[in-house]
This record gives structure tokens, sequence and C-alpha cells, in this order.
């Protein structure tokens, strides 16, 4: 079954929107345009629309029939704080924001699912189209979760999917349980003693407590986690001091955690906090350590697993679709909602040509190509959940 025609018929339309959206980048938790879009083309459409969840989600309902089952579809909104470096007419009109991951195309992909779901209605259940805000490490899936989302609109199951450069437009990938790794941010704070810098003895050096921190905070992988486990441990942020003759009576660090199992996030907030203390006392100084967990391991259901990959088969048939694909490092707060209600989570080719920016880079930009085939399956996942009888 291929791309569904309707949806091919909508292309311009949907390239369009997605350059909008591209062209117009908002951070997380201020996606007020794109949410006014999104609630305008909803209800458009014909379908409710719930704003203000999660501070600027919005959720969109579309009820045919008489059936209690209901399926979620879900895309996130918001952009990134970077610089882009592209000249295309459709490059970001904001300095210092851009949509670097594809948020602008997810977002597409599911208005033009929920256009087509309008006009042809042939379900017989509730579908809810899931927008979420701030999913770039700013907790918008926690943030609607914990305002009830899932109780309002309750989800037999949820789909969600991202692009992936590298992957061959007409391709999918997925694995049964955990996906995607669960991540957290960490700062350090270093409290020593400042001093002129001809004189180190009266110091207690927070630049050199701060380095010696950075390496020691590296064995916690090659000496806490078992080897079998898989974790990360990066410092990415370093700072102390403003003058070159000056000791700082500070410094500040931080970085990023990552693990499969929430146990192992556990183990590494435990020691990041124990090391930090325990270096920093060795030296004669404290240390203040502020961990937070910004998005949970993703753990793809089985069933649903096996139910998301067999419809993209349909589509690309199955030789398409890898149903084994490789362990991502990279976090995915859609984690939060799968761990409320089963689903699964499905990796989109963006396109494998050399030379191609994978997310997050500067002169990155989604594939128009793919917007229908993105937009047909989140349709036919509806379409087969919620079958008539």
């Amino acid at each position: 079954m291929p791309i569904i025609d309707r949806i091919a018929q909508m292309h311009d339309d949907l390239t369009s929107w997605r350059r909008d959206i591209h062209a117009h980048p908002e951070l997380g938790f201020e996606e007020r345009r794109t949410s006014d879009l999104v609630a305008a083309k909803l209800s458009e459409f014909g379908c409710e629309v719930h704003r203000g969840i999660g501070r600027t989600g919005v959720v969109g309902r579309l009820r045919v029939g008489n059936s209690p089952r209901s399926v979620g579809l879900r895309a996130d909104m918001d952009a990134l704080p970077i610089a882009e470096a592209n000249s295309f007419e459709h490059r970001s009109r904001h300095d210092g924001r851009m949509h670097a991951c594809g948020h602008d195309g997810h977002t597409t992909m599911l208005l033009g699912a929920a256009r087509y779901l309008a006009e042809t209605r042939n379900f017989d259940g509730t579908i809810h189209f899931i927008f979420q805000p701030a999913e770039e490490g700013l907790g918008g899936a926690e943030a609607m979760v914990r305002e009830g989302m899932l109780d309002r609109f309750r989800c037999d199951a949820l789909f969600g999917m991202h692009n992936a450069p590298g992957l061959a437009v007409g391709k999918f990938a997925i694995r049964p349980g955990p996906m995607m790794a669960g991540s957290a941010f960490f700062d350090v704070t270093i409290l020593g003693r400042g001093a002129h810098g001809a004189r180190p003895e009266a110091s207690i050096d927070p630049v050199i407590i701060g380095s010696h921190l950075a390496t020691a905070l590296q064995t916690i992988v090659s000496r806490n986690v078992k080897p079998v486990d898989t974790a990360v441990v990066s410092v990415t942020r370093f700072h102390a001091g403003d003058a070159y003759n000056v000791i700082p009576e500070r410094a500040t660090m931080g970085g990023t955690v990552r693990a499969f199992d929430n146990e192992t996030l556990a183990l590494l907030q435990c020691n990041v906090a124990r090391i930090a203390n325990g270096v920093a006392s060795g030296f004669g100084a404290t240390a203040e350590v502020d961990f937070r967990v910004v998005a949970l391991p993703l753990i793809n259901n089985a069933t649903e697993t096996a139910f998301i990959a067999d419809a993209a088969g349909e589509l690309v048939g199955l030789d398409n679709v890898d149903r084994v694909g490789g362990l991502v490092m990279a976090s995915e707060d859609f984690s939060y909602m799968l761990n409320h209600s089963p689903g699964a989570y499905i990796r989109i080719g963006n396109g494998d040509q050399a030379g191609a920016c994978q997310v997050h880079h500067p002169g990155y930009d989604f594939n128009d190509a793919i917007l229908p085939l993105g937009a047909s399956l989140f349709a036919r996942l509806a379409e087969r959940k919620l079958a008539r009888n």
C-alpha cells in the first residue's frame, strides 16, 4: 500500500506549512505562533481543539462512531537555540534560533494526517493529535503528563516518530524495548578561595579542582557501570574567573549523562555527587551539585512496536523496515508519555545523501520529500488501530 493518494495531493500545502514553521522557530514553552497555527488548522479541519496543556501544548480530538477505543499521535513543536547557517528562502528569521531537529516537519506530518482523517473519517473511535512543546531538554512531555493530559485524553496506544538523517528516504527503523537513552543534565559549583594569581598559596583554586573533577567523573562509566551496560558521562561546560591575574573564588561546570535504564541513571546521579563532593573536599573546597533528569529511557512496547512496523511495511515494503534498529544514545522525552500508556516510537529516513547534516547542526534542514510518507503512516496507524468492525 503506497503513500495515501489524498495526502500525496497535499504535498504542496504540507511543504508550505513546514517552511513557514521553519522560518519562525520558537524555543521551548515559547511556541505561541506555532501553537496558534496548529490550533487554527485543527479547528479548520473540524477537530475539537484544547490549548494550554503544558503551557503551549495543543491537543486536537477527532471522534467518529461509538467505539470507546482511542489512539494518540504525537509531534513536537520547539526549535533550538542555534544560529542557522543556511541561505535558502525559508531560513530562520530569528537570530540564534532554528529548527535544527526537524520538529517543523514532525508537526507538519501530524497536521497532514489530521486533515486527511478529518476528511475521510474512515475509523471508529477517538484520535488525539498531541502537539507537544519543549522537547529539547525543557520537560514538555512531562509537563503535559503532569497536568493530566493522558487522564483527559485517554489513549489505548500512543505513537510518535522522528526523522533520521543518514537513513534513506523510504526506510524506517525501530526496535522493541529500550530504544533511546534517558538523559540528565548536571551542574557543579566549586567554592574555593580566591587570591592574586601571583600568590596561589593563598588560594583554594577552583580551576585546579574542576580540572581534577572533569577527569575523575570519567571513572564513573569505567569503574561503576557494569561493562555490559551502556552509559555516557560528558562534561560540556566549564567557566571560572574573568581576569588573567586573579584566581577566582568559584568555578562552575556542567554536562550530561545518558543511560538506557532508570537504575543506571540513578547510579550516575549518586556517583556524580559523590565524586564532586569528594574531590572538592580533598582540596579543602566545597561543591554544590544540581542533577536533573530531563528524559526517561524510551521503552517501546513490543506489541505496539510490531503494529507500527507492520503499518510502515504496508507503505514502503517490509524489507524497508528495520525492526531491530540500533540503540540511540540521544534522548526523547516522549518517554514520559510512553511511561503512562503503551506505544512505540519509530525513526523515518530523512535521506542518506553524502554530506547531509545530522540534527542539531546549523546547516540541517528537514527533507520535504518525506512529508507525505510520515503523514500517511500517522493516518494508517489511526485507521488500523480504530478499524471499523
